[in-house]
């Protein structure tokens, strides 16, 4: 369950990128990973699953850190990985 709906969410991610996709399905793209299909939850469900929690602080602060330097990186997901690096940040 939790693997389908990373599925669709792949696939409205991919909508919402695409310049050939009008901008109402994108629209509807950007509602349905919202409100529909639980955002980061099923990510977040399908690592438990697989038991992919224990994943290395450091790189994963690294990868943060290089998504808020990525000039293709929208401001929102740079926001978003600023967000997630105070939550995550290793101890120095």
């Amino acid at each position: 369950m939790a693997e389908d709906r990373l599925n669709a969410m792949r696939g409205y991610k991919a909508t919402i990128n695409n310049p050939n996709v009008s901008k109402e399905a994108k629209e509807h793209a950007e509602y349905m990973l919202q409100n529909e299909v639980g955002g980061e939850e099923a990510q977040e469900e399908l690592y438990r699953r697989r038991g992919d929690y224990d994943k290395s602080p450091n790189r994963v602060a690294g990868g943060l850190k290089a998504a808020m330097h990525n000039p293709g990186i929208p401001e929102s997901g740079k926001k978003k990985a600023q967000q997630k690096l105070g939550k995550d940040a290793p101890a120095e």
